[in-house]
């Protein structure tokens, strides 16, 4: 999924509690959604960002000499300024774009 076209806020937003559980009925199960996604968009956007910088990266001897790069930089900046991946997971979660299923129940939820 492209992270850079989400249409999640970037700012935080108060959201109807009743409204967000509805889908699944119990709190904690919501929350346990929400934050297993979050750590998957964390984590895939940590690869993406690890891999566009590994191109800039040089192998050097010497710890000392750090060199700024303004595409590097320019990266990172962009990166810094898409929404927190608690806010994408929940835009998910609100749209109905997530697919879930809770360990005791036979049904899939979407």
């Amino acid at each position: 999924m492209d992270f850079k076209k989400t249409k999640a806020p970037k700012n935080t937003v108060t959201r109807d509690i009743n409204k967000l559980v509805e889908p699944v009925g119990n709190v904690y199960e919501t929350v346990a959604i929400l934050s297993k996604r979050a750590n998957q968009i964390s984590s895939s956007l940590k690869k993406e960002l690890d891999a566009k910088l590994q191109d800039f990266s040089v192998p050097q001897d010497a710890l000392d000499e750090t060199f700024e790069n303004k595409e590097q930089i320019e990266i990172s900046r962009t990166y810094e300024r898409l929404p927190k991946p608690t806010l994408i997971a929940t835009q998910e979660f609100e749209d109905n774009e997530l697919v879930y299923r809770l360990g005791n129940r036979d049904e899939m939820l979407k």
